[in-house]
């Protein structure tokens, strides 16, 4: 669109259904390259992508050009079929139902980028649910726990 001027940055969390540590290191590099492309392929901006073996971090640029839940859905959808088409897993892989997402601004980005980047580091003393649940506050986004990401029960 002609004489449109954004600057919209997108921090999305979504995880492996049930929470089950799934990602590996053997495909890990390979997942976040596929994922990246998939925001790219879309228009928009990827600036970092990372996680554990049970969830995943993308901040990107987001251009007004689709939805955000179009955009989700696609990497999602995209994602699972790129990892069960290539077997990367026993049995079907799918990314459980809903994600987080959190808008920054430009003066944040660094410090989002870090936090992304050192994922590893951040989980040593909390899990994802710990995680995602003081996002949800510190964004004052109202929730409800039964809806929180869950693992198998």
């Amino acid at each position: 669109m002609a004489n449109t001027y954004t600057q919209i940055h997108i921090h999305c969390i979504f995880a492996v259904q049930n929470r089950i540590s799934l990602i590996t290191e053997s495909w890990r590099e390979k997942l976040y390259k596929y994922i990246t492309g998939i925001v790219q392929n879309h228009g928009h901006k990827m600036l970092q992508i990372g996680g554990m073996p049970d969830h995943i971090h993308v901040l990107f640029g987001m251009r007004p050009v689709e939805s955000l839940s179009d955009l989700m859905k696609a990497i999602k959808g995209e994602s699972s079929e790129w990892i069960n088409k290539n077997r990367l897993v026993l049995g079907r892989f799918s990314w459980q139902e809903g994600y987080g997402s959190f808008s920054y601004s430009k003066s944040q980005l660094n410090d989002v980028i870090q936090y992304i980047a050192h994922q590893p580091e951040h989980h040593k003393n909390r899990d994802m649910v710990t995680e995602y649940i003081e996002f949800l506050k510190l964004f004052g986004v109202k929730y409800d726990e039964k809806y929180v990401f869950k693992p198998a029960e």
